[in-house]
């Protein structure tokens, strides 16, 4: 079996020990590690070839703030598929931070989506598929399907979502919370909307006209109510109504 030179490990134990470090978080030592590795042409070679390496690379770049060699990395080795979901977090989060950086506070939802124009996945790390905010369009349609069976998964749901969207469990979770948030905002705007007697702010005022000879009076009421249905919206046809 090749052997790196100075070192007593082959490619695929160098590339064993990148992956349990990045497992387990320890980004220094993994940083500690890929600077004890060799820089002869061929080790170099055989190692840059390797994605486990080239991920762990990637990550620790990300995390000194080495953007630019993050960016290299990125763009010039193909990923294969499993690595997409975490490479393209660190590419989005690291031009965002530069963006952050550049205009001296923290960047909002249109400011981040003008990021993501900027500067767009490149293909090493991207399948092609349209994308909202990072999450397929398939992804998308999955979670809202679970939303409606459950708005308030277990972990035990979460991790079986993740795993059925190549999600982690946090982002599942994060899903989830924003959606209950939205439906809430938005039942409590419509809540307020349809309050009885509430005329809504900005509406146009509503003209009657009844075609009756002079004195002539309604025949009834209903027939004066039937003329304010036809031109007061639903808001506010139940309290004018009230008043005749």
């Amino acid at each position: 079996m090749f052997q790196l030179p100075m070192l007593n490990f082959s490619p695929q134990q160098v590339a064993g020990v990148c992956e349990t470090l990045e497992e387990s978080g320890d980004i220094e030592r993994l940083g500690r590690f890929l600077w004890s590795l060799p820089v002869a042409p061929a080790a170099c070679e055989v190692l840059n070839r390797n994605e486990s390496v080239l991920r762990a690379r990637a990550i620790v770049a990300f995390h000194t703030g080495n953007f630019r060699e993050l960016y290299h990395i990125l763009e010039n080795h193909k990923f294969t598929k499993d690595s997409h979901s975490k490479l393209q977090a660190l590419w989005l989060e690291s031009h965002y931070r530069e963006a952050e950086k550049l205009r001296g506070r923290p960047l909002g939802p249109v400011d981040k989506y003008r990021v993501r124009k900027k500067f767009p996945l490149p293909k090493t790390i991207w399948d092609g598929e349209q994308k909202t905010h990072c999450f397929k369009e398939r992804t998308r349609h999955l979670l809202r399907e679970w939303y409606l069976q459950d708005p308030y998964p277990n972990p035990s749901k979460k991790r079986e979502l993740a795993q059925a969207t190549g999600l982690t469990p946090t982002q599942v979770g994060n899903w989830f919370k924003n959606r209950r948030q939205r439906d809430r905002a938005a039942a409590a705007k419509n809540s307020k909307g349809l309050t009885p007697g509430r005329v809504r702010a900005g509406a146009e005022p509503c003209y009657i006209t009844l075609n009756l000879a002079d004195g002539e009076l309604p025949a009834c009421e209903t027939t004066a109510s039937a003329h304010l249905s036809a031109c007061l919206d639903f808001e506010t046809r139940a309290s004018v109504t009230a008043l005749l």
